[in-house]
């Protein structure tokens, strides 16, 4: 029997900024559903990124995004009774949902100050080409690359 096929929900803009993509970062900070206050965040974030940078808040988040995104990553495969590590190349949606997933990660596993600081730092750094974020998708292209040897098992 075939699979029941998936609707693709279409996601609303961002009231102020008009951003699909700030929406989907907005909705990855969402925590217990609380979107409110996750938008008052991002909206504090990006307060502090113009306050910080002297630039558009929405261009630093775009590079930051494009900075961290991984072009390709390691996927577990079995042949035999061996499991390889076959390198894969990641789809548009997916590059783009790993890198705000990453951003939001290394902020909050930072210490110290409020979680709109942590972001907005985190964002420049990554803007930048720096930062926790950034040293994920490096190590996740070193471990493809190291890998390079399995990608004929690629399906």
């Amino acid at each position: 029997m075939r699979r029941k096929i998936k609707i693709k929900h279409t996601l609303g803009t961002d009231p102020v900024y008009n951003s699909k993509e700030i929406e989907k970062f907005t909705n990855y900070l969402l925590w217990e559903g609380k979107k409110s206050i996750a938008r008052q965040i991002v909206y504090k974030t990006f307060e502090e990124i113009k306050n910080k940078t002297k630039s558009d808040p929405v261009a630093v988040f775009q590079k930051a995004i494009d900075n961290v995104s991984p072009w390709i990553q390691v996927r577990s495969k079995r042949v035999g009774g061996a499991t390889y590590q076959v390198p894969k190349e990641i789809p548009t949606e997916k590059r783009i949902s790993l890198a705000m997933r990453w951003i939001i990660v290394a902020a909050r596993a930072k210490k110290g100050k409020n979680i709109a600081s942590r972001l907005s730092e985190e964002l420049i750094l990554a803007s930048k080409n720096e930062g926790t974020a950034v040293k994920k998708r490096e190590d996740t292209h070193r471990m493809a690359e190291a890998n390079r040897a399995f990608a004929h098992f690629a399906w």
